[in-house]
């Protein structure tokens, strides 16, 4: 980390504006979301872009949308998207899933999103901060609804969440016509319990999901695993 950016081996994200900064959550979702068969991508919530630039890095022709209700968030997405490689391929637009989606059905074969989860907790001064990870703006209810009208016949929407939330987001999903099919839980390290839940689903979806574990370190403190080097290592400078 320096002057203000972080630097991954394809590009680099400048984060001085954002109220969320590069974070695990988002690297792991850049990073395992199944791209094939993918032509169009909405990722929801973009923040500094890091989920788009990951994904426009890993599929040479998708179009990758990125939308953010907060304006600071837009600006710097933008502008990491200048500078890319990808810029002809990934656009932003300051605006909410809810606003966004209402002339826009089904164009997209893929809706990522790593969403606000906070919920009835104690927030902070900064409102974008606020914005970012808490679910006034948006809850998991209207996020599901509106990927469902946004995405194609066969599209399929990929999300990270809390482990506590997983069971509950699955079971929304289900009411909405989205199925399983992937998951991969995350623990912090192999001897704790896991913090986050990577979910992937497909509308109508018929058969058994695939569901794996992951550890981001080993037992020691930055000793990374060899599953988390694997599934990072197109990205990070260190892997």
């Amino acid at each position: 980390m320096a002057n203000n950016y972080f630097q991954f081996k394809q590009f680099k994200i400048f984060q001085d504006k954002a109220a969320m900064k590069v974070g695990t959550d988002g690297v792991l979702l850049g990073a395992w979301v199944d791209l094939s068969e993918v032509r169009n991508v909405l990722d929801v919530g973009t923040g500094t872009g890091i989920i788009a630039l990951m994904m426009a890095q890993r599929h040479v022709s998708a179009n990758i949308t990125a939308i953010d209700i907060d304006s600071e968030a837009y600006v710097q997405a933008t502008e990491n998207f200048l500078i890319s490689p990808w810029n002809g391929r990934l656009t932003a637009f300051n605006q909410s899933i809810q606003s966004f989606g209402q002339n826009r059905e089904g164009l997209y074969d893929l809706v990522v999103c790593n969403p606000p989860f906070f919920q009835n907790s104690f927030k902070s001064a900064n409102s974008s901060r606020n914005l970012a990870r808490h679910t006034d703006s948006l809850s998991a209810d209207e996020l599901i609804c509106n990927a469902f009208l946004l995405s194609s016949e066969n599209a399929r929407l990929a999300v990270v969440v809390p482990e506590e939330q997983a069971e509950q987001f699955i079971e929304l999903c289900h009411k909405n016509f989205y199925n399983l099919v992937r998951s991969l839980c995350v623990k912090p390290n192999k001897t704790k319990p896991a913090k986050r839940r990577l979910l992937e689903f497909k509308k109508h979806f018929r058969g058994d999901s695939q569901e794996k574990e992951i550890s981001i370190e080993t037992t020691a403190r930055h000793f990374y695993s060899n599953e988390y080097k694997e599934l990072t290592k197109e990205f990070y400078l260190a892997f």
